[in-house]
């Protein structure tokens, strides 16, 4: 048995299609990023690079500011005087880089930034990377709070 449809116009089919696909516009997507905005453009073990240059050691990146040499070294290092000081930062959110393995500190560390309710994502450093230019590129008011010892 053969169905046969009929076509209720008498237009040829090519008028629904493009005739010169070859003319049709090309979409071309280009990085636009102020030159004034810190952005990570590579990590990797023991270092983060921002804006094309290499840091070691603790950091803290926000879009407008950078911080070197941020005083814990590793995890077991943190203390509440750490999270006072992310506390002051005028953010909605902290991303900690806690090294290859995720590790959440300790309630009684964070309570600066719960009394200041700046909420606080803890995530493997090269999560911490990849979220902080996600959050930075939509116009968040956010800070990433890199450990030395965390290798990506």
């Amino acid at each position: 048995m053969v169905v046969k449809f009929a076509r209720r116009n008498k237009l040829p089919w090519t008028l629904f299609r493009p005739a010169f696909p070859a003319l049709a516009p090309e979409l071309k997507l280009h990085l636009d990023q102020p030159a004034n905005i810190n952005a990570i453009t590579a990590y990797g073990p023991g270092y983060v690079q921002v804006n094309q240059t290499r840091h070691a050691g603790s950091l803290i990146v926000m879009p407008q500011q950078l911080t070197l040499g941020w005083r814990p070294l590793s995890f077991e290092d943190l203390q509440a005087a750490d999270f006072e000081e992310l506390a002051q930062l005028k953010v909605e959110i902290v991303l900690l880089g806690t090294g290859e393995q995720l590790r959440f500190p300790h309630p009684k560390l964070t309570r600066a930034l719960m009394e200041k309710r700046i909420g606080l994502e803890a995530m493997s450093t090269a999560a911490a990377c990849r979220t902080y230019n996600i959050l930075m590129g939509e116009g968040r008011a956010v800070a990433a709070a890199l450990l030395a010892s965390a290798a990506a």
